[in-house]
């Protein structure tokens, strides 16, 4: 246990992970003027968690390992593809099941089979992605560098 809290690039991640997930709590509560908790467990909204994460474990392994190493270019690649992925095919994701549940309402107004709706958040835009991986470069430079 003690060799798995001393890699830090599993720990520092994880910790950045978290900080998001702390963070996109608090932008949803002032946003809704309430406290939403559910936010600590879903996907989408701001910042990344995603973003956060992959971010934070490349800049880590970037430090640790360096520029050069085949770790770092396995992290950066990595971090490059959960981000498109974030913003671009889970965000149109998210666009067709808002339409999705417009339509079904339109068109079975009353009728309980189709009450059901589809998960509308999940994804997220280009600017929380942003967000999130600015916030996992930063908790990993302050948790990883010799200060």
């Amino acid at each position: 246990m003690e060799l798995i809290l001393s890699n830090k690039a599993l720990l520092v991640p994880a910790i950045a992970w978290c900080v998001a997930q702390v963070l996109k709590v608090i932008v949803a509560s002032v946003r809704d003027k309430r406290l939403n908790l559910s936010y600590l467990t879903t996907m989408g909204g701001m910042p990344s968690s995603h973003a956060t994460l992959v971010c934070a474990l490349a800049t880590t392994v970037a430090i640790v390992y360096g520029v050069n190493s085949v770790v770092f270019a396995i992290a950066a690649f990595l971090a490059l593809i959960v981000m498109y992925d974030a913003a671009g095919v889970r965000q149109t994701v998210s666009t067709q099941s808002t339409i999705l549940n417009r339509i079904l309402e339109e068109l079975f107004k009353g009728n309980p089979a189709f009450q059901q709706r589809l998960r509308e958040l999940i994804g997220h835009t280009k600017f929380e992605v942003a967000a999130g991986a600015g916030l996992g470069v930063l908790v990993a430079l302050v948790l990883t560098l010799p200060w």
